[in-house]
């Protein structure tokens, strides 16, 4: 019973208690959790109490995970739980009481994450709070497609939040079938599972119309984004949530905005304009295990307009991806290169023809890129044309010099991986 009352508690803390006048009030509100978090986490943590004050990351915090925790939690015996529940496809052990989760690892290196209940109980309640169309006292059907399930997810399920997890290597013909049969009322899945939904839709395979969709895991290309909205009749919200914390979701708008009543995030910018950002966060409600100035290695845009919900939270505009799969132009020099953000090649092939259903664009060398493209075989000579058009405006804009394009027809499967339409290999 505690359990729920914790989770009542922090949505209505979420939804009805925390009401910030501006900006100057919020960063109160920060500051003031943040000097009291900091000063227990130093109490309890040995890293950081020995610990300088400067910026971490993944591989920091997984070489000091067995000091960085506040719970007693060894990381070999953390990650040995974590991949015999990622085998077994159990989810629900927990070591030392605590949940153990794992990563997908997309940036190269496996990641841990540790929650108490406590813990569950507050982020449900969060989360519950910033994304329920209506009231928790409703009835809802959810569907959660992921690749693992976790004690983090199923927290908040109930006789009134009906909660079924679809595990992604599953077959797409039984998910079909359990899709139709819940009939849910809130879609949870990555973007590349709501393209293959929307196409089951369309194909007249599945009737199920969510009250809500929520694009979560992987990053929500403006084009695949259009092609759910249409299928399905209704905006895409999203939840930009990782390993580190949870960091933002959609408000009744259908704008993204970082979640700053739970976290602080001091922006690393990226150019000179100060709209493209590397976040560092702070996440002064975790305590099992702290993050603190972690720095993820995502770029963020920021939204250029105020939102019509009159938050003062921060907007975003786009989470574009990885800092590491920024591409490389030539510069017009010779000598060097310059960078292309993802947001600028996606743009470019975007917008280059209505035909495009969907894209991938890779780079291995400095001065090529390959596109692949899904479109109708008559329409494919024009898209290439018109992609190449793009692609050689956007290299005179940044000063660089056009790369050599290759095309191919179709998309390459991804293996199980994270969908990304840009990266560098």
């Amino acid at each position: 019973m505690w359990f729920k009352l914790r989770i009542l508690f922090h949505y209505l803390m979420t939804r009805y208690g925390r009401r910030f006048r501006d900006r100057a009030s919020l960063e109160r509100f920060q500051n003031r959790r943040i000097a009291s978090h900091l000063d227990w986490v130093r109490r309890h943590s040995k890293f950081y109490r020995e610990w300088s004050g400067g910026v971490i990351d993944k591989k920091i915090m997984m070489e000091h995970f067995s000091d960085l925790n506040t719970v007693g939690v060894e990381r070999d015996r953390a990650f040995d739980l974590a991949f015999m529940a990622e085998n077994s496809r159990d989810f629900t052990p927990t070591l030392n009481g605590v949940t153990v989760g794992l990563s997908s690892g997309t940036s190269g290196n496996r990641g841990l994450f540790l929650v108490s209940d406590s813990e569950r109980a507050r982020h449900a309640g969060t989360i519950l709070g910033k994304i329920l169309p209506g009231s928790i006292f409703s009835r809802y059907r959810v569907a959660f497609f992921m690749r693992a399930n976790s004690n983090l997810y199923t927290a908040s399920a109930g006789s009134r939040i009906q909660f079924e997890f679809y595990d992604l290597l599953a077959s797409m013909e039984d998910h079909l079938k359990r899709l139709e049969a819940q009939q849910p009322d809130l879609l949870f899945a990555p973007p590349s599972m709501l393209i293959r939904l929307a196409e089951a839709r369309e194909e007249g395979r599945i009737s199920s119309r969510p009250m809500r969709i929520f694009s979560i895991a992987e990053t929500l290309d403006p084009l695949d984004e259009r092609r759910i909205s249409r299928s399905f009749g209704m905006k895409v919200h999203q939840i930009y949530q990782c390993t580190e914390g949870f960091l933002a979701a959609s408000c009744q708008e259908g704008t993204l905005h970082l979640n700053e009543d739970c976290v602080r995030i001091e922006p690393e910018w990226l150019d000179s304009s100060r709209t493209k950002f590397i976040p560092i966060i702070t996440d002064f409600t975790r305590t099992s295990q702290p993050v603190i100035r972690y720095r993820l290695n995502d770029i963020l845009t920021l939204r250029s307009s105020p939102c019509p919900c009159g938050s003062v939270m921060t907007a975003i505009e786009s989470i574009e991806g990885r800092s590491d799969d920024v591409l490389e132009f030539k510069s017009c020099s010779g000598e060097g290169s310059v960078a292309v953000f993802p947001d600028f090649i996606r743009r470019a092939v975007i917008t280059a023809d209505d035909a495009i259903e969907e894209y991938l664009v890779t780079q291995a060398l400095l001065g090529e890129i390959d596109i692949h493209i899904k479109a109708g075989e008559d329409d494919f000579p024009r898209i290439q044309r018109r992609v190449g058009e793009e692609v050689g405006d956007l290299a005179v804009r940044i000063g660089g010099q056009a790369p050599v394009l290759r095309f191919h027809r179709g998309i390459p499967s991804f293996g199980g991986k994270k969908l990304r339409r840009v990266l560098r290999l």
